[in-house]
């Protein structure tokens, strides 16, 4: 059966963290594949600062030189909310042969009781956890801790440096910030 990883988000913008999990977990997991999923709108957050087309656009650059990522629009496809143990349930209908893998961030850890329908997704998907700078990999839950470097970057730490025109190089890939400045993301 093959294993592939599933990271989700708002990818709002991506940047190189997402990227580094991805392919530490892979390693390590000996996944075939990572599939990122950019979420329409997360449950736990408010809407993402650019749009939906803007972010696959972002996502697909940034993964393009990676040929075992994979950007997945499952979730776009259905606007409104996004529950993992919903797109869970249709990509396990949808892809029977493969055993998914979640990968989600020490933050999210934490968040697993809040969750919707947690107990109920555990039995859909397994759940791989990593290190993220201010937070605990402590839960009742069983996931599986993957170690990776630990990068202090998050997407809205970005878009404020972005709006105050700081640079992202080294941060953001390339071809990213060059779709940023051609379409005057995150400039507000």
């Amino acid at each position: 059966m093959e294993r592939i990883g599933i990271l989700g988000g708002t990818f709002d913008p991506p940047h190189l963290g997402h990227l580094l999990i991805a392919e530490e977990v892979r390693l390590v997991m000996e996944l075939q594949e990572v599939w990122f999923i950019p979420t329409y709108t997360p449950p736990h957050k408010n809407a993402a600062k650019s749009n939906a087309s803007d972010r696959i656009n972002m996502l697909r650059l940034a993964t393009d030189s990676n040929s075992f990522f994979k950007v997945n629009t499952i979730e776009i496809e259905r606007p409104g909310k996004s529950y993992t143990l919903d797109t869970m349930k249709i990509l396990k209908q949808k892809f029977p042969d493969k055993d998914f893998y979640f990968i989600i961030g020490a933050d999210m850890v934490e968040y697993l009781p809040n969750w919707y329908k947690v107990d109920e997704l555990f039995s859909v998907v397994n759940f791989i956890g990593v290190k993220r700078a201010g937070y605990q990999l402590k839960t009742k839950y069983p996931i599986t801790e993957v170690d990776v470097p630990i990068i202090d970057i998050s997407s809205s730490m970005l878009r404020r440096w972005l709006r105050s025109k700081r640079s992202v190089k080294y941060i953001v890939p390339d071809a990213v910030i060059s779709y940023i400045k051609e379409n005057n993301l995150y400039e507000n």
